[in-house]
């Protein structure tokens, strides 16, 4: 299935898409603090809008290895106000909840937007899943194992690709069960992972293709870049536009970033990699 419904419009994913990042936390790994004010939220979704982003991920929860944990109401306080905000000049916005607790993503839906992106499928909140399936909204689903908090120690994995592969069928398994019509896997590039194991997965992206049903990544500035080139975040550009020609090379099609425009241009230059040769 290569469309996703969101709020009645039906979103093509034949082409790749990409989702842009706007996270209101004061510390999230790359941008903490850039965009906790109205006037920055609103600035920054312009922008992103402007430049071609499909979608806008909307985030409260830092969800870096290590990251302080925060109350749902702390969540709740920093989300609403910034989707209410997009929404209000930008009312065509298609907004997702990066949160993966059911009554933020509630909230949230009520507020405007119309995805929700979890980073534990619904393993870090019994009600997530019939929440989502209640809501009738699109589903990403993300591999973790543990929390933000532990994630770092778990990754003890026999054959990764194989191991994150189950995981989705059952994960998937769970979301049908529930009637959620519209699902997109996210492999969870740095979580639970190390930088070999990211590159692994990265390699074999393609095999996800089995379970028809799209696939998101999410390598925007993260450490699997940034470790390996023995650079910063704010310095890893770069690095994260070639492995996101990688990724669409291998199946991806949405692409979750920080930067929208180097993003639209890769997608720009792979789509010629298939257009038949001109006499």
């Amino acid at each position: 299935m290569q469309t996703i419904n969101c709020k009645g419009t039906l979103i093509d994913l034949v082409r790749p898409r990409v989702m842009g990042i706007i996270n209101v936390t004061p510390d999230s790994f790359y941008d903490g603090g850039a965009t906790t004010l109205e006037h920055q939220i609103i600035k920054q979704a312009s922008q992103m809008l402007d430049q071609g982003a499909t979608i806008l991920d909307v985030g409260g929860y830092s969800s870096r290895p290590g990251a302080t944990d925060i109350s749902e109401e702390q969540e709740i306080d920093r989300v609403i106000p910034a989707i209410k905000a997009i929404i209000k000049a930008f009312p065509k916005a298609l907004i997702s909840i990066d949160s993966f607790r059911s009554n933020v993503v509630k909230q949230a839906v009520k507020a405007g937007a119309c995805i929700a992106n979890d980073i534990s499928a619904g393993k870090l909140d019994p009600k997530m899943i019939e929440t989502i399936g209640d809501l009738q909204i699109p589903y990403c689903m993300m591999h973790m194992r543990g929390t933000p908090q532990t994630m770092k120690s778990l990754t003890d994995y026999k054959n990764i690709t194989k191991e994150v592969l189950f995981y989705f069928s059952e994960r998937v398994a769970a979301a049908r069960a529930h009637n959620i019509n519209d699902v997109i896997i996210d492999p969870g590039f740095g979580f639970a992972k190390t930088t070999h194991q990211n590159f692994e997965l990265l390699n074999h992206l393609e095999l996800f293709e089995s379970l028809d049903i799209p696939l998101l990544a999410g390598v925007s500035r993260k450490s699997m870049v940034y470790k390996t080139l023995d650079i910063t975040p704010k310095q890893a550009l770069n690095g994260t536009t070639a492995l996101h020609m990688v990724a669409l090379q291998k199946g991806a099609r949405i692409l979750r970033v920080h930067d929208v425009q180097p993003a639209i241009e890769c997608i720009k230059l792979f789509e010629q990699l298939d257009k038949p040769v001109s006499n």
